[in-house]
């Protein structure tokens, strides 16, 4: 079927964190009003990564039907539910994954707490590379640990990986684990296999447990490939805990439940155990199976009509910026729904740059610095939302920068 992803859907009274209140800026609150209205002057939120278009509709059947069964009780995942995920990242990624490596997560993000948890002690170094997705740092320095950066290189053929700080970095015996964003968000790099592979090399040698951060795997703009970490090989396999979700593929984030991959028996095990004693490990939610297994099973046709909607997007934000607004530089997108624009050029400093975004043009983006010291004067653009949003967004951004 077609999806009208045009069509702006009114989240009024549905308790979005997106359209609801406003975390990421120093300027945040309450949103008034709340919107979406084209005709108003209401802020247009382009910062927590969901999508403003609807699921995939053979989700929705799904859900209907089983809400039309009327009871919720305590439910365990079935083999169906495993059987969609591993029969989706076989098709879409060829890594074919054994039903026992995969342990269920209330969502990546606590997911990665879990695996911290595990795999270190206070004091730790865990090393990860900014700008990158900020609840990294909570992950670490809630157990205790170090946030080490080895930054990425922003050349001008787009970020890079910096292998050899890296080497140094990870050299270091109280760096024990290493958390990989790929494809990385903010700034949209999908890594190439010999790219994961000097990664992997590097952290192996020096004993470092890699915790790898798939979740966006299957949103690749065209031309681009995700590669799997660990299909590189049984030595690198070995050594990760690899996190994927359906939620960013098909705006299931609220849902709250993801898959774990653990090729190893020792770190799988340590990992369940943890969840056991937290309590975490049991029942699911009967309606997030639900409809990641419909997902996954039928969602395809949406997940095409989308990623190519979100490419137009991101040329609709290259050409206006570089035609109207040529003191920003966008980065080019190779993966994720998420855009990431210098504003450097603007020579604002910080506040004023926030003042400008959040305040003069009500255009409510990610801070880039929360993303690390290296995200400074940059700003995250959601580029899943219905073009008439978007093109709202950068015509107040170009009317105020006109200002200057």
């Amino acid at each position: 079927m077609s999806y009208d992803l045009n069509r702006i859907i009114d989240r009024n009274g549905t308790a979005s964190m997106k359209w609801s209140a406003y975390h990421g800026g120093s300027h945040g609150g309450p949103i008034n009003p709340i919107g979406p209205d084209l005709s108003g002057d209401g802020p247009v939120p382009m910062w927590v990564a969901d999508m403003d278009f609807p699921s995939p509709q053979p989700v929705l059947d799904a859900l209907k039907s089983r809400i039309d069964h009327g009871i919720f009780g305590y439910t365990l995942a079935p083999d169906s539910y495993f059987d969609s995920a591993i029969n989706w990242i076989k098709k879409h990624h060829d890594w074919e994954i054994p039903k026992e490596w995969m342990t269920t997560t209330p969502g990546v993000v606590p997911a990665l707490h879990f695996a911290v948890k595990t795999f270190c002690q206070a004091g730790d170094k865990v090393l990860v590379q900014q700008p990158v997705y900020y609840p990294f740092f909570r992950t670490i320095t809630n157990s205790g640990c170090e946030v080490i950066s080895s930054p990425l290189i922003d050349g001008d053929d787009g970020y890079a990986m910096d292998f050899e700080d890296l080497e140094q970095k990870a050299s270091d015996p109280a760096v024990t684990v290493a958390i990989l964003c790929s494809p990385h968000n903010p700034v949209g790099r999908v890594w190439r296999e010999d790219e994961l592979r000097q990664y992997g090399e590097i952290c192996n040698r020096h004993g470092v447990l890699v915790i790898a951060d798939e979740i966006h795997m299957d949103l690749m703009m065209p031309g681009n490939t995700f590669y799997p970490y660990a299909q590189l090989g049984s030595e690198f396999a070995d050594n990760v805990l690899v996190c994927t979700a359906p939620s960013k593929t098909f705006n299931l984030a609220g849902m709250h439940l993801s898959n774990m991959v653990i090729p190893n028996e020792k770190l799988r095990r340590a990992y369940n155990n943890y969840m056991t004693n937290t309590g975490v490990a049991g029942g699911h939610n009967p309606l997030a199976l639900t409809a990641i297994e419909a997902a996954y099973n039928h969602g395809e046709e949406w997940l095409e009509q989308v990623i190519e909607y979100i490419w137009g997007n991101f040329q609709t934000l290259k050409t206006y910026i570089d035609q109207h607004i040529p003191q920003l530089k966008v980065t080019e997108l190779q993966g994720t729904y998420l855009c990431w624009v210098d504003f450097r050029g603007l020579d604002l400093g910080q506040d004023k740059l926030e003042k400008l975004t959040q305040l003069d043009a009500k255009v409510l983006l990610d801070e880039g610095h929360i993303f690390g010291q290296e995200g400074h004067g940059f700003e995250r653009f959601n580029l899943a939302c219905p073009r008439p949003l978007l093109n709202l967004a950068l015509e107040r951004l170009k009317m105020q920068i006109e200002k200057l």
